[in-house]
């Protein structure tokens, strides 16, 4: 994804005709994570739009982008690599594929898996 782009949920317009109409504030709303044996996480290697650089992406996790963040620092520092959290994705630098499902293993993601062919 550019970094131009913008999802729809970055967008907070509201168009109403009635006069009476108040939006709410969707602030408050947080969302709940989902409990380590509860995630349907993917691992996975990807070289695409990296000029051939292997990275390990972690995907599938729903729940609160500070939790999505802390699983990716943990996930960075055991790998001792750098990495980000963008789009809901971990991004792992190099090949750490098989490191991070046993990591995520034992963290108590027990329905973690590999996809793709690495």
């Amino acid at each position: 994804m550019s970094k131009n782009k913008k999802s729809q949920s970055d967008f907070n317009f509201v168009f109403s005709t009635n006069s009476d109409f108040q939006a709410s504030n969707d602030e408050d709303y947080t969302e709940d994570t989902l409990e380590p044996n509860q995630q349907k996480l993917r691992v996975m290697i990807d070289r695409k739009k990296r000029k051939g650089k292997e990275v390990t992406l972690v995907v599938g996790f729903e729940g609160s982008e500070d939790d999505l963040k802390n699983l990716g620092k943990y996930l960075k520092s055991k790998c001792g690599v750098g990495g980000s959290v963008k789009d809901y994705e971990i991004m792992v630098q190099g090949n750490q594929k098989e490191k991070v499902i046993k990591l995520l293993l034992e963290k108590g993601y027990s329905q973690t898996k590999g996809a793709g062919g690495n």
